[in-house]
């Protein structure tokens, strides 16, 4: 008797790990399921990332090509307008092949891998933020020293510290999400392999993973916003010191751009992972995700080109270039 329930018990015990290591992939519910609006959406979304692509493609080249723009502020704009592109190209193009797909699926690989490059980019987007935060405060504040403070090997340095960053970020959080069981439901409530969906499919508890993500992710959040509002204390201080209205105002809307970008991501970021999993709501987590997934990345090369004087006389060279030929 002791022997069978044994032989039960063990049975049972095989048949939990084969079903907790049996997904193999995920289904994702996407944005709508209506076909018509599914249209709509694809043709919405091609044409938003072909934006995007051409707009930040477009800082990279005249930053490149026009030598008045060969300075530490437009180098790390161009690095913020490629690591744009590969935030986007991480879930857009999965995205846009679903809207066109009878079968929404990802395979349990492909999805981590989504969530790792995602996280990566999305890690050194803000700390990227916080350099070019320190960039403006090094040009106001420091402008004796600011070939300096931002040489060439310091911006290079800073750089490859926000790559780093973000590597490790997205290394933490990937490998305690895909080592929880996922034995249930594998319909992910988003278009995108992202950390709260896939925790909401785990049959583990996720109290452990939503810990680091909270301590990992929100570190590199508190310090790098901490690090832009200390730098933005010190650079209203300056600019409150010059004498005339008009000079106040021409020194700080150098900074009027990076604060608009900073505000959109940073507002996004903590409302979606710096929340107990409890208080998430699917829906309207997909919505939010929207905004900082594709709309910012459409949005950044418009806010930093729009009233950025350097960068239209640098577009107008180019093209009055090749209207020359």
């Amino acid at each position: 008797m002791v022997h069978e329930v044994g032989l039960q018990i063990e049975f049972i015990g095989n048949m939990e790990r084969e079903n907790q290591t049996s997904l193999k992939e995920f289904i994702f519910l996407g944005l709508s399921d209506d076909p018509k609006l599914q249209t709509l959406l694809f043709a919405t979304g091609l044409l938003i990332y072909m934006l995007t692509l051409a707009g930040n493609l477009a800082i990279i080249r005249l930053v490149q090509v026009d030598q008045h723009l060969h300075t530490p502020m437009y180098f790390l704009l161009s690095n913020l307008s490629f690591t744009e592109i590969c935030y986007i190209t991480t879930t857009m193009p999965k995205m846009l092949w679903d809207l066109l797909s009878k079968k929404k699926t990802i395979s349990f690989a492909g999805c981590m891998l989504q969530m790792y490059f995602f996280l990566t980019t999305a890690a050194t987007e803000g700390v990227l933020l916080s350099v070019m935060a320190y960039d403006r405060y090094a040009a106001i504040c420091r402008p004796l020293h600011y070939t300096l403070l931002m040489s060439q090997p310091v911006c290079r340095w800073l750089l490859a510290a926000s790559w780093a960053i973000g590597n490790i970020n997205a290394m933490v959080n990937t490998t305690f999400v895909f080592s929880l069981n996922f034995c249930g439901s594998n319909q992910i409530v988003h278009f995108f392999c992202d950390i709260p969906p896939v925790l909401h499919l785990s049959c583990s508890d996720t109290s452990l993973a939503e810990l680091v993500t909270f301590i990992v992710s929100g570190s590199i959040m508190t310090i790098t916003v901490s690090l832009i509002v200390l730098s933005y204390i010190l650079i209203v201080s300056s600019v409150l010191k010059i004498h005339t209205v008009q000079g106040r105002i021409k020194t700080f809307s150098t900074c009027a751009s990076h604060l608009t970008v900073v505000s959109i991501f940073y507002s996004t970021a903590i409302f979606t992972y710096m929340r107990p999993s409890s208080s998430h709501s699917m829906e309207q987590d997909r919505l939010i995700s929207v905004l900082y997934t594709i709309i910012t990345p459409l949005l950044n090369p418009l806010i930093y080109s729009f009233k950025n004087k350097d960068m239209q006389a640098a577009l107008r060279n180019v093209l009055r270039k090749k209207g020359c030929r």
